[in-house]
This record gives structure tokens, C-alpha cells and sequence, in this order.
């Protein structure tokens, strides 16, 4: 008899020639972990092994097909971590429990905590609905998420019973629905190129000091900069929407991550207990790990929890997800846009923004205010699988209803966290709206017509104006449905792969 282990299981071959097998033994070992850059879904191992299975470099990255790579990407996404991967936080930290890397469990079950994160195995667990306009609803690899998916960041207190009598269930923390992916190429290409725009915008406001330098790009008005060369400093007060570091952040309800890759790095810790090789082992700060540096941050026994080859396969899977589509216009549906732009919506959900390029550049490691800067990929989102549309000038049309910049949306909307930016939100992309309720950035609007007059502080004079317009004719109402109902998801995301 001839055994052979693979995790914790145990298969047994009655002796026969070596090579077969050796062939019956390949056959398991294949079926078991699937194929390496392969096609379709691959089974991830079941017994006491890392769920990641082959692990991916930066070298490698330079090495795969455009198509390997974006199934690599999708491989990373879609896997449900285990501890053998290092899901989890390490012993807790009391200096800092809420905190990555420290923080509790939940009744100190020792893996999952929930209301601060480390609350799923898997991207996809957030991100896999296509839509839920459907009955029942469609999933896709990317998609956005219900109310279950809402996950909790920050919070430390949770007043479940409302002991303190406010009248709702305090909570010291951010409810955050998850978005979709699907377009998130067009999306980061835009902000790489208003940051490109307006770090020249800066260039020019040291060269002329004492002026100000109106802040615009693509047609959004970022307010004003002026330097003070007897300073040697400038004065970034007149900066509205935008951090002063001029920086377009798209990712994230705060507008706080400039790429997918960014996003990924704090996603990644925070809802996984997984820690980016490129943060834990980057001693001298360049972004990269140094060589012969292994660190178990969080102490869980594991390091080199996810490599830098790896984010680079997800950032590029995600930014060549496919954009959301619109549905062919109807005469109704188009005086529902005329509607729209009337209500004041269009101020701020700006229905199209184009790009200069259809390559985006993808970077390790990214620098923030150089999208330039140590490029090691260009990706097409003309055509393909992103399916982005040229503009006929060399550049993209995004039809994603955003100007990408921050706005006070008001008190009812503000999250309790104590933070500068609690009232303020990167304006939401309505692309995809008719397949992804719930809506606005918690899910407590179970309708357009909620989100809509949800609105406050910038946006509520069209929430305001969209109110007077509930006592108009009913054939009116009847056309901005008809026109936010063309804004659908795509219809088989990924298909290729």
C-alpha cells in the first residue's frame, strides 16, 4: 500500500505501476487545488493549509498575461482566508484595541470581532451582489453589498438597548455599505489625471507668488491656493472637497483612497486581520519590503501575510472589472434627465467626465502625487473588459454621475466618530443606481425617493427642489424613474475569465 498526505487527508493507492499512480495522485492533487493562472473556478484547498495556495511576487506580476493576472487577481479576492494565511489579530494590544493588529474578539471566540472589522474571510463576502432590482437577487465577483455586509469601523461603543435614553442606538463608529467595483479603472484613471492637473495647478502657485491659482480640473472646482514665498509656505485654506495635499481621493465613502491598491492595504488588515507584506516589512519607508525582512506585526505566528505581487493582481482584476451600464433612452427617460439637471442634481452628480487617455497607469509603489511614478503596467480600458467608450478625442467618456470631490451633506447625515469629516462625503457614483439598493453610504435609504430627500447642507437645495417636484404632475415623477432606471449594472461582469 502506498499513502500520501494532502492537508489533513489521507489517500490510499493499492500498488500499481509508479506512473499511474502517480497520475491518480496528480488527478486528486489537481481537482483539489485547481490550476495555477487557469480558467473558471479552482476548489481551494480543505484541509489545514493556507487558502491562498501558489503565492504571487512582484516578479511574477512582470512575467503573467493580462488575462493570468487578472485571474490571479480574482483568485486573491475571492479566497476565504484562514489563520494559516494569518486571518486574525495577534495577542490584544492593550495600549490600542480597536486598532489593526490588536484587537479583541468578539465573546473571545479568537478569530472574528465584527463591529470593528475582522469580519469576513473573503472580499467577495462584501463585495458579490450584481444586482438586487432582481427577484431573486444575481451575484458577481465585485459587486456591492446588502445591509449584512455593512461593516463598522472605529466603533468601541454600541449602545444596543439604548441605555442612554437618546431615542436611537448610539454608536461611536462609521455603518458603511459596500460599493461595487465594476468601473473602478475609469474611476482612477480620472482622479490620476485631476492630481497630475492639479499638482501642476501647485507647481504654477509656487511660480507666481502671491497669486491665486484657481483649483480646476475636468470642469470641478477644487477652490483656490495661494503661496507665500516669504513664508515659503503655502496657503492651503481657499482648498474645497480635496485634502490639501491636492490629491483626487475616489475610493471610499470620505473620498479617502486614491487607487484600488490603496483602498486594498487598509481594507485588507482591517476586515481580515491580513497584513500587507509592503507595510509590515518596509523599514526605511520607500514602499517596498526590504530584503530579509520577515515581521509578524500583529503576532498572530504568521508574516508575509499578502505580498506585493498579489495586490498588484487585485488592484489590476478590479480596475479591469466592468463598468455599469445605461440602458437605451426612452423620450420619458430623457425628460427625467432633463428633470434631473433641472432639480440642481447635476451640480455635483456630474452625469459624464472624460479622460485625456484610455491607458491607466498601474504603480509599485504608488506615490500619491506623482500617478507617474514607478509604473511598471498599462492597461487599456477602451473596449475590453472594463468597456469603457472613447470620448473621440483620444479619451474615455465616464459616465459615472460624480465630481469626485467631498461635500457637507449636513447634520442628518453626519457620522458620530468625533472626526473632522464626519458631514462630508465624496459625492456618490450613480452609475449602477436601479441594481444597488440600499442606498447612501450607511443603507438607510430602502428607495431613491429616501436618498434623494436624505440630502442636506450642499445638496439639500436639490433635495429641496426634488420635494416641490413630488407635487408635480405624476407623468413628471414617472420620467426621472424612467431615467435613473437606465442606470444598471453590467450584465455578466468577467465574463472572459
Amino acid at each position: 500500500m502506498i499513502g500520501t498526505s494532502l492537508g489533513l487527508f489521507v489517500f490510499t493507492f493499492v500498488a500499481g505501476p509508479p506512473v499511474a499512480q502517480a497520475d491518480v495522485l496528480l488527478d486528486l492533487v489537481s481537482d483539489d487545488l485547481g490550476r495555477a493562472h487557469g480558467a473558471g473556478p479552482s476548489l481551494r484547498p480543505t484541509g489545514d493549509v493556507p487558502a491562498l495556495g501558489p503565492r504571487l511576487e512582484q516578479d511574477d506580476v512582470l512575467l503573467l498575461s493580462l488575462l493570468e493576472l487578472r485571474r490571479e487577481g480574482r483568485r486573491v479576492f475571492s479566497t476565504p482566508f484562514n489563520a494559516l494565511d494569518g486571518f486574525g489579530d495577534g495577542p490584544v494590544d492593550p495600549a490600542d484595541t480597536t486598532s489593526p493588529g490588536g484587537r479583541p474578539t468578539l465573546g473571545g471566540n479568537g478569530r472574528v470581532l465584527r463591529v470593528n472589522g475582522l469580519d469576513s474571510q473573503t472580499c467577495v463576502e462584501c463585495h458579490g451582489m450584481l444586482s438586487t432590482r432582481s427577484i431573486p437577487p444575481t451575484f458577481a465577483v465585485g459587486g456591492h453589498g446588502g445591509m449584512a455586509a455593512s461593516a463598522m469601523p472605529g466603533t468601541r461603543e454600541l449602545d444596543v438597548d439604548d441605555g442612554a435614553a437618546n431615542g436611537f442606538a448610539f454608536f461611536d463608529g462609521r455603518l458603511i455599505n459596500p460599493p461595487f467595483l465594476f468601473g473602478s479603472g475609469g474611476v482612477e484613471l480620472l482622479a490620476k489625471e485631476m492630481t497630475r492637473e492639479l499638482q501642476a495647478l501647485k507647481a504654477q502657485a509656487e511660480a507666481n507668488p502671491g497669486t491665486s491659482v484657481v483649483l480646476v480640473t475636468k470642469g470641478v472646482n477644487f477652490g483656490k491656493l495661494l503661496y507665500d514665498d516669504v513664508l515659503d509656505e503655502f496657503d492651503t485654506s481657499g482648498i474645497v472637497g480635496l485634502d490639501p495635499d491636492l490629491v483626487v481621493r475616489p475610493f471610499g465613502r470620505k473620498g479617502d483612497n486614491a487607487t484600488v491598491r490603496r483602498f486594498a492595504l487598509g481594507a485588507m488588515p482591517f476586515h481580515h486581520g491580513i497584513e500587507p507584506a509592503e507595510l509590515t516589512d518596509d523599514l526605511d519607508g520607500d514602499g517596498v519590503p526590504d530584503p530579509g525582512i520577515d515581521i509578524d506585526a500583529d503576532g498572530d505566528g504568521v508574516f508575509n501575510e499578502i505580498l506585493p505581487g498579489e495586490l498588484s493582481a487585485l488592484h489590476v482584476f478590479a480596475v479591469l472589472t466592468e463598468k455599469p451600464r445605461v440602458q437605451p433612452a426612452s423620450s420619458s427617460s430623457m425628460r427625467g434627465l432633463q428633470r434631473f439637471q433641472d432639480a440642481g442634481c447635476a451640480t455635483c452628480h456630474l452625469p459624464v467626465l472624460e479622460t485625456d487617455t484610455t491607458l491607466l497607469p498601474i504603480a509599485f509603489p504608488e506615490v500619491e502625487t506623482d500617478p507617474d511614478a514607478n509604473v511598471f503596467r498599462e492597461v487599456e480600458l477602451l473596449g475590453g473588459a472594463a468597456g469603457f467608450n472613447t470620448n473621440g478625442a483620444g479619451g474615455l467618456r465616464i459616465a459615472l454621475f460624480s465630481d469626485l470631490k467631498r461635500h457637507h451633506m449636513g447634520a442628518a447625515l453626519e457620522e458620530s466618530t468625533g472626526g473632522a469629516l464626519d458631514p462630508w462625503f465624496v459625492t456618490a457614483r450613480l452609475w449602477g443606481l436601479a441594481d444597488t439598493a440600499p442606498y447612501m453610504h450607511d443603507g438607510r435609504a430602502l428607495t431613491i425617493r429616501e436618498a434623494i430627500l436624505a440630502h442636506g447642507g450642499e445638496a439639500a437645495a436639490a433635495a429641496a427642489a426634488f420635494q416641490a417636484f413630488q407635487a408635480f404632475p405624476t407623468g413628471d415623477q414617472l420620467d426621472l424613474v424612467a431615467f435613473l432606471e437606465r442606470l444598471r449594472t453590467p450584465l455578466d461582469p468577467n465574463a472572459d475569465l
